[in-house]
């Protein structure tokens, strides 16, 4: 079985490779007949290098998620666009906003929501300076087009060593977007959204947009999910060409988090389908957040100069019931500003120059932990005379436990030089500067014990302060070459930090931040029927921040020596004819611990592992993608969209491995008449039992996250 398994793999990536090898020598034969200029032929992003630049003048490894691929999904879930991107790992463990993501290994230790990457929505960062990311300010329906950079170096990454992900909003000056959309699906899904947009007067614009979403996802327990979402936005054109565009949003979202499964419970799920049982005692975590946001950018040209201003603010509050406490956060208040500039001149040949100072202030004052208030008691021993949490019974909360008031600042300059040496050759020289400063004042009245696995007070309250500075200095240089009007070869040497999260710096003040140091090497290709990305890398992390999971189910995380993480990515997309296309991809990793002593806690007792040389958990070897797509003259069109993730190591000691899934299969049916269209997406299709997640403590107990059965969402949507 496992021959069969690495035959078919072995044949997926032949047919990728085949399919794409014939376009190359096409290309290759007539590339001096093609007079049109190949950036027709190519997409624009802004992430890379924050100024407009076809793809394949990029040096490093991009994707553009396009308008045509986010309307093609139902878009429940950021991860319905995202998936299937090489070297990008994307899953919900609750079938809702919250995604577990991965950029090239980078993320890995997030038990909840996305680090070490660095999410952005028009410009405005969604990750705290500690590079925790929340999905729940984005509105899903409300979204022109996805860009990805992988590996360090973006001038928008601050402290990102994964990469950074932006999300492109509907501008308010595009008044052809407007639309009602009523969607209905399995397990009590529903979708409504709304969109108007206008001309106030030749100088004025404006939209509103509102989205609401819901989910009872009843194939298993404690797994409901809504959202409710507001935006207004107002453009203005001035007298000297300046555009000045604001929004001012806000955003309600009630998750519930389902617990995990054992081996037991995993076995019944395979069976049934469905999750009713799970062997987690904090069967009732979620998070119920709101948040009001604002942003306004200014954009003005005085010749060769252009100016790109911004501020922007933000204030959210949660209600966050998580592993052995609840976390009732009344209120952090976030501003921020970045002031940017784009200097076009003549150095070495045409030259631009970009730059700029960003700063942000995140406050928290009073934010509480308490313990949960209703939970079964298990039996007491002599040595352990205060009853244990067998399981909670709801997320109400408790007794106190903790209060505490936090500060974070960034502070942060940004360079780079973009010469033009040659016709072909482009070089882009620059670097991000941060200063990254957390104070954080906390009394502790007691504490969740793991070892036994209940609450204690403490005897006097505890008052800890924690006051630490993190510098991190991210270079890059990169260069790309057109070898011809098709094909650009590129490099890239880059370095950025990463710095710890909170809590980790408060369980855990010694931690340093990570370094990743990546080399990078590619091939893009662009023509009128197809186009292609090759990238191979070799990063390098040291102090990299990794999870432990102990005998005694409490989380660790300690800085490994050095970490190896090489790994080669290709994708491609082809017209077979005018109405039918394939896209492909595929991606290698070989992620492993250079020098690692991993500290396992047995009892009282810490016994030093040396884990050097093994993979990384969680990460497969192999990631591959596959889609077909038709569209017909009379306004029918189809997508079928299919991906596998190899086997993973479940733990640092590489113990045992998860096999993962293969041939995850969507279908999106849809049919547009004038202003009318009606979709059908079916997500998976062939109704696959799997586990998103599977991790593996080092008492050889294991945990496993349930894969979302078949769903199917007809949508209607009218556009005026």
């Amino acid at each position: 079985m496992k021959y069969l398994t690495i035959k078919k793999q072995q044949i997926l990536t032949l047919s990728i490779l085949s399919t794409l090898t014939p376009t190359l020598t096409f290309a290759e034969e007539s590339a001096s007949a093609i007079s049109e200029d190949s950036t027709d032929y190519d997409v624009i992003s802004v992430t890379a290098t924050r100024i407009e630049r076809g793809t394949k003048e990029v040096a490093g490894a991009i994707d553009v998620i396009d308008s045509k691929r986010i309307e093609s999904e139902k878009m429940f879930n950021i991860k319905d666009a995202i998936q299937g991107t090489p070297g990008v790992l994307i899953d919900s463990k609750n079938s809702a906003y919250d995604s577990r993501l991965i950029i090239r290994g980078a993320g890995q230790k997030a038990n909840y929501g996305v680090r070490e990457i660095m999410v952005i929505r028009d410009g405005v960062p969604m990750t705290d300076p500690d590079s925790f990311s929340r999905f729940d300010f984005i509105d899903t329906q409300d979204i022109e087009r996805i860009e990805i950079t992988k590996g360090p170096g973006s001038l928008y990454g601050a402290g990102s060593s994964g990469g950074t992900i932006q999300i492109i909003s509907k501008s308010v000056f595009d008044t052809d977007s407007n639309r009602v959309k009523v969607g209905v699906g399995e397990y009590g899904q529903s979708n409504l959204h709304g969109r108007v947009a206008g001309d106030i007067n030749d100088s004025n614009a404006f939209s509103v947009t509102t989205s609401y979403r819901k989910s009872d996802n009843d194939w298993r327990d404690w797994n409901e999910f809504e959202s409710s979402q507001v935006s207004l936005k107002h453009g203005l054109l001035l007298d000297n060409e300046a555009t000045l565009e604001s929004e001012l949003s806000y955003h309600k979202a009630d998750l519930q988090l389902p617990g995990s499964m054992d081996e037991n419970d995993f076995e019944r799920y395979l069976d049934s389908g469905e999750q009713r049982d799970t062997s987690s005692q904090w069967q009732h975590s979620g998070r119920y957040s709101t948040i009001w946001f604002f942003n306004s950018r200014y954009e003005q040209e005085i010749g060769d100069l252009t100016l790109k201003p911004r501020i922007y603010a933000n204030h959210w509050d949660h209600y966050h019931p998580v592993t052995g406490a609840i976390n009732d956060n009344p209120g952090t208040t976030v501003i921020g500003t970045d002031l940017e500039f784009a200097y076009r001149h003549q150095l070495w040949g045409e030259s631009t120059l970009v730059s700029g100072i960003t700063a942000r202030r995140d406050e928290t004052e009073d934010s509480k932990k308490y313990e949960y208030r209703d939970w079964v008691p298990g039996p007491t021993t002599p040595w352990n005379p205060v009853a244990p949490i067998l399981r909670t019974l709801s997320d109400e909360r408790g007794d106190l436990l903790e209060v505490e008031d936090a500060t974070n600042t960034l502070y942060g300059f940004f360079l780079q030089e973009t010469l033009r040496p040659t016709d072909k050759t482009t070089l882009d020289i620059g670097f991000r500067y941060d200063r990254n400063s957390f104070d954080i004042d906390n009394t502790a009245y007691g504490k969740y014990e793991w070892g036994s696995n209940s609450y204690v007070t403490f005897a006097s309250p505890e008052v800890t302060k924690t006051d630490k500075t993190f510098n991190l200095f991210s270079p890059k240089l990169g260069i790309t070459y057109a070898l011809n009007e098709i094909f650009n070869l590129y490099g890239v040497a880059a370095q950025s930090g990463q710095v710890p999260s909170e809590t980790e710096i408060q369980s855990n003040p010694m931690l340093d931040a990570a370094t990743a140091r990546n080399i990078e090497i590619g091939l893009k290709g662009r023509a009128r029927d197809w186009s292609l990305d090759l990238a191979i890398y070799n990063t390098r992390v040291s102090d990299e921040i990794v999870k432990v999971l102990n005998a005694d189910m409490s989380t660790e995380h300690q800085n490994a020596g050095k970490t190896s993480k090489k790994g080669v990515e290709i994708s491609g997309r082809y017209n077979l004819t005018k109405r039918y296309w394939m896209e492909g991809g595929f991606a290698y990793s070989d992620y492993t611990f250079e020098d690692f002593i991993e500290l396992v806690r047995a009892g009282p007792v810490e016994i030093p592992e040396d884990r050097s040389g093994n993979q990384l958990p969680f990460v497969p070897r192999q990631q591959y993608s596959l889609a077909l797509g038709y569209n017909h003259p009379s306004g029918f069109k189809a997508v079928v969209r299919s991906t596998s993730w190899g086997s993973y190591y479940m733990d640092n000691a590489n113990t045992e491995k998860y096999k993962g899934y293969e041939f995850l299969t969507n279908l999106m049916l849809g049919y547009a008449a004038g202003p009318h269209s009606v979709q059908l997406n079916v997500s998976n299709l062939f109704d696959k039992r799997y586990a998103t997640e599977v991790t593996k403590r080092t008492n050889g107990d294991k945990s496993y996250s349930a894969g979302a059965p078949r769903t199917a969402m007809l949508s209607y949507a009218y556009s005026f």
